[in-house]
């Protein structure tokens, strides 16, 4: 277990009881304006945009203001410049960018300032499919690093440093930056410190998608933040657990030796990935929660003190068990985020996917995500649930399945064993284990640009694929531009496909009958 930095809050402590672009943003739809310029709804109800204010209310229409605005953003020392100092203090940070385009969009600001550097990449294998969007945009040239894996649970946790120094030394160009991902998506914490020292004894930069760890360093129980402990770049989702609105996000630069370089790349990143019409909402909720998550110890405090009791809840019933406790055994697991609940409910005799998808529509409780045989319950920061509704659902699925199989247990006996299959309607989508990664045989940007054709998915195994093929829930690429598609790929993407809650994004179709390839592969005479 790692030791947990206090937070990294500012001595100007006082400016964190403020926040000068919702601030600001507040008095100007206050004011009693005539707006003849975009956006068309004029920042009230009149003609059609009465339907925006009955279904949103007329405040959030006066907030709706364009950027470039006088006393907001326009001119030098403005309130957002204020704002994002005073998140760049918050986080620990020599810079910080609001993201209204999400983490994804902080990913690709990553991949295209790493090209300023060179082209030369080591990625973790369970990297967001929006990094290898970048990866393709900025053609870069990637090999990877494996997390460990928990193959009966279907959980990628992160890497060691021993694995990293050896995919460095594996890579065959320099490299020049380091991509990982920490947290996991089920809060399993990875060695940040001891995985930036490597990158920069290699001479490369280090990248931390901490999309998932916003909260971190704001409470002594919680882990350090990646921005503190030696990370180049930190790319954080504020609308995960920290409490803003969807779709918002943050891009830290941290203050190392990297930072002169990286600040001008990063800076034109951001103009090539950002809206020119950026939503204020989005950045006055990120400008908020950075107030709340200064403040917000106390509770903080009695939120985890809540989700003790609800692991003790969990682990009480003798029949569901959080697999966060195994985590630690793992020797690329150094902390555990305590906000995120992975919850082992193969004692339902269901799968987590059926699992989810019964929770939502029967009982109107929203999980996160699921595996074959864990559920991921979230829980917001400083937020206080009951957890009782959950496992009691469980109890009555569990229960309804069992009754069911008994059923056509009973029906066998007397019809056969075809009334079996017919009676249990809920039995499990067979999903394959994880594949292993197909060889990267063209460049990502090469295979993306690449004259290309769908084929069955029949014929895609040994071909090239255009596509970054990546199963949702998590989003973590199964197939990369320019990998060549195997069979076991093919049939795992499938089976995902067919899984009550499951998607794939990039596919040609739906259920991966078809899947885009190079048409004439490029044998003999590809670059890596």
């Amino acid at each position: 277990m790692t030791v947990h930095q206090d937070s990294p809050m500012p001595a100007t402590a006082r400016a964190h009881t403020r926040a000068p672009y919702a601030d600001a943003l507040a008095t100007a739809a206050g004011r009693d304006s005539l707006f003849l310029s975009t956006p068309g709804h004029g920042g009230n109800r009149e003609g059609i945009s009465a339907g925006q204010a009955d279904f949103f209310g007329d405040h959030t229409l006066a907030l709706d203001i364009p950027p470039l605005f006088d006393g907001i953003d326009l001119g030098v020392d403005t309130p957002k410049d204020e704002a994002l100092q005073l998140a760049a203090e918050a986080w620990g940070a020599r810079r910080t960018w609001f993201l209204t385009n999400g983490s994804s969009q902080g990913n690709r600001m990553a991949a295209l300032a790493i090209g300023t550097l060179g082209t030369g990449v080591i990625t973790q294998r369970s990297a967001h499919s929006s990094f290898i969007d970048g990866i393709v945009l900025a053609g870069l040239n990637p090999r990877f690093v494996s997390p460990s894996v928990d193959e009966v649970n279907g959980i990628a946790h992160g890497v060691t440093p021993d694995a990293l120094r050896h995919a460095i030394r594996m890579h065959p160009e320099k490299v020049t930056a380091v991509y990982l991902v920490t947290p996991s998506y089920f809060g399993a914490v990875a060695d940040v410190a001891a995985l930036a020292e490597v990158a920069h004894e290699a001479g490369a930069m280090l990248v931390v998608d901490a999309a998932w760890g916003a909260h971190f360093g704001f409470h002594p129980d919680l882990p350090a933040s990646p921005v503190t402990l030696g990370a180049d770049m930190v790319i954080m989702s504020t609308h995960k657990l920290a409490g803003s609105f969807t779709q918002s996000a943050l891009l830290h630069l941290g203050d190392t030796e990297y930072a002169d370089r990286l600040e001008p790349a990063l800076a034109r990143a951001f103009m090539m990935t950002a809206s020119t019409s950026e939503n204020a909402h989005l950045m006055a909720s990120i400008d908020i929660a950075r107030r709340e998550l200064v403040n917000a110890e106390d509770a903080i405090t009695d939120s985890l003190e809540n989700i003790r009791h609800m692991r003790a809840q969990v682990e009480g019933t003798g029949r569901y068990r959080l697999l966060s406790g195994d985590f630690l055994s793992h020797p690329d697991v150094v902390d555990i985020d305590p906000f995120r609940l992975p919850i082992d409910i193969t004692a339902t005799g269901l799968d987590g996917h059926t699992i989810r998808k019964r929770l939502a529509e029967d009982y109107g409780i929203f999980a996160e995500m699921a595996t074959a045989t864990t559920l991921v319950a979230l829980i917001g920061l400083g937020k206080s649930p009951d957890i009782t509704p959950l496992l009691t659902a469980l109890d009555e699925l569990r229960d309804e399945h069992a009754a069911t199989v008994d059923a056509a247990a009973d029906d066998e006996a007397a019809v056969g064993t075809a009334a079996v299959e017919d009676a249990v309607e809920d039995t499990p989508v067979e999903i394959p284990p994880l594949p292993s990664a197909g060889d990267l045989v063209m460049l990502p940007r090469e295979a993306f640009f690449a004259e290309s054709e769908v084929v069955p998915a029949a014929e895609a195994a040994g071909r090239i694929s255009v596509s970054s093929l990546a199963a949702y829930p998590p989003g973590i690429p199964n197939v990369l531009p320019g990998e060549e598609i195997t069979a076991e790929t093919v049939a795992f993407l499938q089976a995902v496909a067919a899984s009550p809650s499951g998607h794939v994004r990039g596919s040609v179709d739906p259920g991966l009958e078809s899947f885009r390839v190079v048409r004439y592969p490029h044998a003999g005479d590809s670059p890596l």
